[in-house]
């Protein structure tokens, strides 16, 4: 039983930070805003295709696991 604690505690502090990270991430600038990405907007819909916010994504969340994984 201790271990399903512990876990369920992780899994609380994840989410916490994960919805600290998706308040944070509007509040900056640049992001869904870059060259690339695209918005077509019609009468009745939006498209949002965020191509170049998800390839600068990609390339940080590379360089970070990269760097970890050469401890």
């Amino acid at each position: 039983m201790n271990e399903i604690g512990k876990f369920l505690i992780l899994i609380g502090a994840v989410t916490v930070l994960l919805g600290l990270l998706l308040m944070v991430i509007g509040k900056i600038p640049l992001i869904g805003r870059l060259p690339g990405d695209i918005v077509i907007e019609k009468r009745n819909f939006v498209l949002y295709l965020p191509i170049g916010t998800s390839i600068l994504l990609s390339i940080l969340f590379s360089l970070i696991f990269y760097f970890l994984s050469k401890r």
